[in-house]
């Protein structure tokens, strides 16, 4: 595939190359590792935003409201919304491109759904390769909108820039559900829905949440901030991007959002060695003979798992 297309900002061109690296075939994974060589000395411009939270908690909702603004005020948008697959067909089930369907009539936002495929976390497979092609095309904020709550928080975490997690305006048993894991993780919660009646509930939730956070600093310059919103009536979104802007500021100021993006390039290539290894192993033609064999002998406990594994491995 030719990279000038892409760099020239084609949307038509980033589709197909989002495409590529999400075949699993072995000559379409060729050809993606060659494209994302080629882009690479245009990627990390942009601002990485993971956006997660409970489902019912309005995330496209948001995402529509808060991508609408920034496109109003200049910037290029990617949205890479991973969608639950259907365990018949393997799709999307959700379609979070009809689900924004002003943002999708822009001409500086492009949303790409992808189907999770049975991901853990939540993560399409090639939401990494497929942010940095985003990048490459002169996306300015990429937003990686997660299914779920769990897994997915750490997975999104490990290659955004700001981690953004929406809640609900209610405080009660939610506030004691959080994980600590999750609320280490988040560099801000946002309380949605925060109008109408639900408007004083989110303001004592709030307080709560805040309350909880106060102790936790992220890199000894950042501390979690939780603000309220409500995105179907478009107010306290400015507030936000506000903050994620100054976030940016003072991580770039002090090398932290350097020191983040290279952690996390750390930790993808182990991941990524662990799934070639996997990969070499299950296609090796001994394994691929035995395998079967020792299953068996497995199923009928005339062998152990880890001894069955052993013989498999050099």
């Amino acid at each position: 595939m030719d990279a000038a297309q892409l760099l020239a900002g084609s949307r038509r061109a980033l589709a197909k190359a989002i495409t590529l690296v999400e075949s699993t075939r072995d000559d379409h994974r060729a050809q993606a590792d060659a494209l994302l060589d080629a882009v690479l000395p245009y990627t990390g411009r942009s601002i990485r935003i993971g956006i997660s939270g409970v489902p019912g908690v309005g995330k496209s909702t948001f995402i529509e409201s808060f991508g609408l603004q920034l496109v109003a005020a200049g910037f290029k948008l990617a949205v890479l919304a991973v969608d639950p697959s259907s365990p018949i067909a393997g799709g999307s089930i959700l379609g979070d491109k009809t689900r924004m369907e002003r943002l999708s009539r822009e001409e500086n936002a492009f949303i790409r759904p992808s189907p999770s495929a049975g991901a853990l976390g939540g993560v399409a497979h090639r939401t990494r390769e497929s942010l940095l092609l985003c990048e490459a095309a002169g996306f300015d904020v990429i937003l990686v909108e997660t299914v779920g709550v769990g897994q997915s928080e750490y997975e999104v975490a490990a290659m955004v820039d700001f981690f953004l997690v929406l809640m609900l305006p209610n405080a009660g048993d939610e506030l004691q559900g959080i994980k600590r894991g999750i609320m280490e993780l988040a560099d801000a919660l946002v309380i949605n829905k925060s109008d109408g009646d639900g408007a004083g509930l989110a303001a004592r939730t709030r307080q709560h949440y805040q309350n909880a956070l106060h102790l936790l600093t992220h890199g000894g310059f950042w501390t979690p901030r939780v603000l309220c919103c409500s995105a179907l009536e478009n107010h306290g979104i400015d507030a936000v991007w506000d903050m994620i802007c100054e976030y940016r500021r003072d991580a770039e100021a002090n090398g932290a959002l350097g020191e983040r993006r290279a952690r996390q390039n750390g930790a993808w290539l182990k991941r990524l060695i662990a799934e070639l290894l996997e990969q070499r192993f299950r296609t090796d033609p001994r394994v691929r003979a035995e395998l079967p064999l020792l299953e068996q002998q497995v199923l009928r406990g005339e062998l152990t798992p880890r001894a069955a594994a052993r013989r498999l491995l050099p």
